[in-house]
């Protein structure tokens, strides 16, 4: 036996329109937000390069320091400040490099010693060799207690200052 099935459907409301060229801009504007998105995230946090070398930790307070930083003389350190506010990054730690890395740049490392994150950091300040990264401190005292020295891997995601 066979039979037949009708469906069918009526729309009550013949004085509405659906304007699918709107809806398809609509969706194309969500799909370009979504990409400018990933494309930011991959702007920030994008590795340009890695480098492994010794962190090491130091202190405002250092006997041969002065308060002052290299690539940035004017920002004061004297009451234990060690954080920096970047117009890209935020509230990143400070780090002193050897020339290697130009002032300004952004690193990502981890170091169980410093946090169980990974630790965003700023080159404003120099005095270290090679690919060495030395960790500016509350003061020396915290430095040689929970920083000390050990070997890590870094990666660079902006190298100097953004022009």
């Amino acid at each position: 036996s066979s039979y037949k099935m009708e469906t069918y459907s009526t729309n009550e409301n013949v004085n509405k329109s659906v304007d699918l060229s709107t809806m398809a801009l609509f969706i194309n504007k969500e799909e370009e937000q979504k990409r400018n998105e990933e494309a930011m995230q991959h702007y920030l946090w994008g590795v340009l390069d890695s480098y492994t070398g010794d962190l090491t930790g130091y202190g405002a307070d250092c006997p041969l320091c002065t308060g002052r930083l290299a690539c940035m003389s004017s920002l004061d350190l004297s009451n234990g400040r060690n954080t920096y506010m970047d117009k890209t990054y935020g509230e990143v730690n400070i780090v002193a490099s050897s020339k290697n890395l130009p002032c300004g740049t952004i690193i990502r490392f981890n170091s169980k010693r410093i946090s169980d994150k990974p630790v965003i950091a700023i080159v404003l300040d120099r005095g270290v060799l090679g690919n060495d990264i030395d960790f500016l401190s509350p003061n020396e005292a915290y430095a040689y207690k929970y920083i000390g020295r050990s070997s890590i891997t870094y990666d660079v995601l902006r190298f100097g200052w953004e022009k």
